[in-house]
């Protein structure tokens, strides 16, 4: 796979640098770009939410785009490393804030903000993104109240979740990538 690029906005064409080893999956440019062409118009000035950052190449992208503030989370040191050297590259490291920390353990912390978008894309076929998604569910103060959630997966592993205060509301697939949109209920 060749390295993940920006799409858009000011950093784009801006070619990142990958996580050494294969330990993460960056989202393919048509994912990434259909998703980007769905957020964009509600984007500028908001606040996102990367979870299993990997390379960054997604909330880098939101940055790119317009968002406000990113908070970028990977547990991974040499992903934490990427993601510094990325913002950097892209110039985009003041609007952003790198943690270095456990997804579940960060997401079971009292929420310090709130997002207006929270996009889950952990390792492949460990349940992780049902577990993610329901600590958000189970933690709605990270999230504002038309806050949306969106999981990346592999189209195998899609399956409804009981949420309390989270509902799906849509799915895109593009090849082996499949986004499943989530809101707060009752919106």
């Amino acid at each position: 796979m060749s390295a993940p690029r920006i799409i858009a906005g000011t950093a784009r064409g801006l070619r990142l640098k990958s996580v050494p080893g294969d330990g993460t999956r960056p989202i393919t440019d048509r994912a990434k770009e259909s998703l980007f062409n769905i957020l964009r118009p509600d984007l500028p000035g908001g606040a996102f939410l990367d979870v299993f950052a990997g390379t960054g190449s997604v909330g880098i992208e939101a940055l790119s785009q317009g968002a406000g503030y990113v908070r970028l989370i990977d547990n991974n040191r040499a992903a934490v490393e990427t993601i510094y050297s990325n913002l950097t590259s892209a110039k985009l490291q003041n609007r952003a804030e790198v943690r270095q920390a456990d997804a579940f353990a960060h997401l079971a912390l009292p929420p310090d903000r709130q997002f207006d978008y929270a996009f889950i894309a952990p390792p492949q076929f460990h349940g992780l993104w049902k577990r993610a998604l329901l600590a958000l569910d189970a933690a709605p103060g990270w999230l504002v109240d038309d806050a949306w959630v969106i999981v990346q997966i592999d189209p195998t592993e899609y399956e409804s979740v009981e949420l309390q205060n989270l509902e799906e509301f849509d799915q895109r697939k593009y090849g082996n990538v499949l986004l499943v949109f989530y809101e707060r209920a009752g919106e």
